[in-house]
């Protein structure tokens, strides 16, 4: 089945299991050729799993188009692993790890997922045998040119239990972010876009997101239904640092099946990081379909 019991049951309260069923058609087990050509044609790659305590990361992976590619009709290898200090860094250098992979192109608003297993590890990189394959509609994706690939870094440059002051404001100037939800044993990462300010922070310890319409099936909002825990990755663009939060999450639900939908993320650890080989780009075109922020001052919980 393309769907567990949380994301059945989001997908009835809203109204669109019919349409979920049409679009799960094409959740498939293959990387087929114009995936694999998409891969390889890609800088970075988000990878989401759970670290050695349980909790729920999602981490970037930069570096030249070509390392990460398809190997097979269902498995791809990735060249190179994470900074020393990343919280992902031991489960993506151990066999049978589960993982949620998204590769985002801002350049052209394209987007593949891969969720699968690590089958391999070497010094060099990992490989992952694939168990769900599928694209996603160009839907809130920022447009962005690459600028420059930087070789210098600092690695993880800050730890803590609660956001600062200065990565709240980071998190409120963020367009785009992507988070890690799991059910059932498997992983999935996904993807988060709007105008800058669609995600409100309550105080260092609490934000929370709109839930925008999208292809309707609901699998993160599934997971949340059945695992509440969850990791967030922010990245900076244009200075290539990547905020990393690990918590619990939870979705509100407006008044009918239409009504708004609102995730609620309580933050249990931050890491925040500079790493070598991070890739500039430029300011972004923003996505038509982003709804307009509410004034200030009006209510959206």
């Amino acid at each position: 089945m393309a769907y567990h019991w949380g994301s059945l049951a989001v997908q009835d309260r809203v109204g669109v299991r019919e349409l979920a069923e049409h679009v799960g058609r094409s959740i498939g087990p293959d990387v087929r050729g114009a995936a694999a050509l998409f891969l390889a044609r890609q800088p970075h790659l988000v990878v989401g799993a759970a670290d050695g305590t349980g909790r729920l990361w999602a981490s970037l992976l930069t570096a030249a188009p070509g390392f990460v590619r398809a190997t097979g009709p269902d498995r791809i290898r990735v060249e190179g692993g994470l900074p020393q200090g990343d919280p992902l860094a031991g489960a993506l250098a151990t066999v049978g790890t589960r993982v949620g992979t998204i590769s985002l192109d801002p350049r052209t608003r394209r987007r593949l997922r891969l969720n699968g297993t690590l089958d391999a590890v070497t010094p060099g990189g990992f490989a992952v045998a694939a168990e769900r394959v599928f694209g996603n509609c160009p839907k809130y994706l920022q447009k962005r040119e690459p600028l420059e690939l930087v070789a210098e870094g600092a690695g993880v440059v800050g730890r803590g239990n609660a956001l600062t002051p200065g990565q709240e404001r980071a998190v409120r100037a963020a367009d785009t972010f992507f988070v890690t939800t799991t059910a059932e044993g498997a992983v999935e990462a996904s993807h988060r876009g709007g105008l800058p300010g669609f995600v409100e922070v309550h105080g260092p310890g609490e934000l929370s997101w709109p839930d925008y319409p999208g292809n309707a099936m609901f699998l993160t909002l599934g997971n949340l239904a059945a695992d509440e825990r969850a990791g967030l990755l922010f990245p900076d663009w244009e200075t290539g640092a990547v905020l990393q939060l690990s918590g619990r999450a939870g979705t509100e639900f407006g008044a009918g099946g239409d009504g708004e939908r609102r995730v609620r993320f309580h933050v249990e650890s931050v890491v925040e990081g500079l790493h070598p080989g991070r890739l500039l780009w430029s300011t972004p075109e923003y996505s038509p379909a982003s709804p307009p922020l509410p004034q200030r001052g009006s209510t959206t919980r």
